[in-house]
């Protein structure tokens, strides 16, 4: 076996913090920078250090491996990119101000690439003619940029960011299928090895666009997306690709709408307690701007609209709140009482919630009043169901009934049926088995290498410091020499030998730091395995401790090595 190498603590560019940074929020950002492992250049922007890239090394290192197995095919491509492609593909408008757009001295137009779709696409069109070079899995781990509004969380939300980003080119929709389900079991083998828990979700497309789509997402507290899961069944979702089928009512029997006066009730907490009834009585409206056009939106008055989803309906338009402007001139439009029987010329979108013979309170369309009996398909039709609420815990899964979990979570790999979305715009045609152009179908997949990092920190982490795995740890074991001339003898000796047998070695050989500070230092720092070179060195003893576990054992320098070597 190679010798491995041993990296001495004294030569180390990285020094521990005792305390957490001031702008730090969560658990990793707080812990990789306390414990040297990355430091910031600017907001959203960070810089990795000996002990961080070695992290990060490994975590490619895993992704790679996994990625080669299947039969992918590593490429290099550049990370600043011609407007051209994606003007083409609609996204140098779709991505909006979160696209890194730039010109150079002649005025051209680029960007800096968030993914690269449209850029393997086009190499992929440039060199493959024939049905005879299909299918190809293409991938690189590459710099991404996102022009973020407001970075935050360390390295799980930064302007730039290590991304492993494959694409698989297919004749066929059965093909698709093979690549994308290639691509699901190895990113099962990444994250297992990578040692994350981990669920795999129903996910929307997004700016990426496609059919079917999952994300892969790490619980965790830090976690900026909320996803449901069934603890009933195997059902799991991002909370934004949950969605439901109107379950129609009888509303036969449901008297003609009448007017109630409601003075000073223009909201669903005033209205509810003025007539003595839950709010989940009452048909919330609310208005938005679609590129200008007014559109309502109905849901149950005890649930909250999510704006996210109405915007991921009509996209890429652009979706706005109405003002008290937008009121003015419209005389079917009265704020605080809008209902959806009787408006103008404004196309009203509702929940499934608001099904067909489902009865309601709604607005009147006139100031102090409101109406009661209106039934949906009745006294209004609805223009399109839409799945617009929030996610509530205990909303039943849509696949058995059962009260779905909520929990937050960090995404880590993402996977995506594209189908010939982007070779269409490119036009991408390969001369099939038949003679004919035959339109390639597509897929893209993600994993967030970075992101991994920090995933791992904030699920592994505990009081003491982080506690990776030993699969992508900086080192095997962590060598301390508690302080005297003996003892720093013996842990370079120690770390020589392991080395030797091909162990990884961080040897804390410090002088004039106390024992206390580095052992410290190595909790902090989490490398799996600590060994002490401590006050029993003369004899020929060190204590050996499990940096998870904290489980620890006095014994001879042999059978430390011959632990750790085994």
């Amino acid at each position: 076996m190679a010798n491995a190498p041993v990296q001495r603590m004294s030569q180390l560019m990285a020094k521990t913090l005792r305390d957490d940074p001031a702008d730090a929020e969560v658990l990793s950002h707080k812990l990789l920078v306390r414990a040297g492992y990355v430091r910031r250049t600017a907001a959203g922007i960070w810089s990795w250090l000996p002990l961080g890239k070695k992290v990060l090394a490994n975590v490619e290192r895993v992704v790679r491996e996994e990625m080669d197995a299947i039969g992918a095919q590593e490429v290099l491509l550049p990370a600043i990119l011609p407007r051209e492609p994606y003007e083409a593909t609609g996204r140098w408008e779709e991505y909006g101000p979160e696209l890194f757009r730039l010109q150079d001295r002649k005025g051209g137009d680029y960007l800096l690439g968030p993914t690269h779709e449209e850029i393997f696409t086009l190499l992929v069109k440039d060199q493959a003619s024939s049905y005879k070079d299909l299918p190809v899995i293409l991938y690189q781990i590459q710099s991404k940029y996102r022009d973020e509004a407001r970075p935050r969380a360390g390295i799980l939300r930064g302007r730039e960011f290590l991304m492993k980003d494959s694409y698989s080119f297919d004749l066929d929709d059965e093909g698709l299928t093979r690549s994308y389900g290639l691509h699901r079991q190895a990113y099962q083998r990444i994250f297992e090895r990578l040692g994350l828990d981990y669920r795999i979700c129903a996910a929307t497309a997004g700016a990426m666009g496609g059919s079917k789509s999952e994300e892969f997402l790490a619980p965790a507290e830090a976690g900026e997306d909320t996803f449901a899961d069934c603890p009933n069944c195997d059902f799991a979702a991002n909370t934004e690709a949950i969605s439901y089928e109107p379950k129609p009512a009888d509303g036969s029997a449901v008297p003609a709408a009448e007017d109630i006066p409601t003075p000073d009730t223009p909201t669903i907490e005033t209205l509810a307690a003025s007539l003595g009834v839950p709010a989940s009585a009452t048909l919330k409206n609310l208005l938005v701007k679609v590129d200008g056009e007014i559109v309502a939106v109905g849901v149950p008055g005890d649930r909250e609209v999510d704006l996210g989803k109405v915007e991921a309906h009509f996209a890429p338009a652009a979706v706005e709140l109405v003002t008290a402007e937008d009121f003015v001139g419209r005389p079917d439009l009265v704020r605080g009482y809008v209902g959806p029987q009787g408006l103008e010329k404004v196309r009203y979108i509702a929940d499934p919630r608001v099904a067909p013979g489902t009865s309601w309170i709604t607005g009147a369309n006139k100031a102090d009043t409101h109406t009661k009996n209106v039934v949906a398909g009745r006294d209004f039709e609805v223009d399109a169901y839409v799945d617009v609420v929030v996610v509530e815990e205990g909303d039943p899964c849509p696949k058995c009934g059962t009260g779905l979990r909520l929990d937050r979570a960090i995404e880590i790999g993402h996977i995506f049926q594209l189908g010939r979305k982007y070779a269409d715009a490119l036009k991408l045609d390969v001369l099939g088995q038949q003679g004919k152009p035959v339109r390639v179908t597509m897929g893209s997949y993600g994993v967030g290498v970075s992101r991994a990092v920090a995933a791992l920190a904030e699920q592994t982490a505990d009081d003491k410091g982080l506690c990776w795995p030993q699969e992508i740890a900086p080192a095997d074991v962590h060598v301390v020499a508690a302080g005297k001339a003996l003892q720093t003898e013996l842990a370079l000796d120690v770390s020589a030998k392991l080395a030797a047998a091909g162990v990884r070695v961080l040897v804390d050989d410090r002088a004039g730091v106390s024992p206390g500070v580095k052992f410290t230092d190595s909790e902090l720092i989490g490398v799996p395995q600590i060994l002490v070179a401590g006050r029993r060195s003369a004899e020929g003893i060190v204590e050996l401790k499990d940096r998870r576990t904290g489980e620890r054992e006095e014994v001879t320098v042999d059978e430390a090595i011959a632990r750790l070597t085994a």
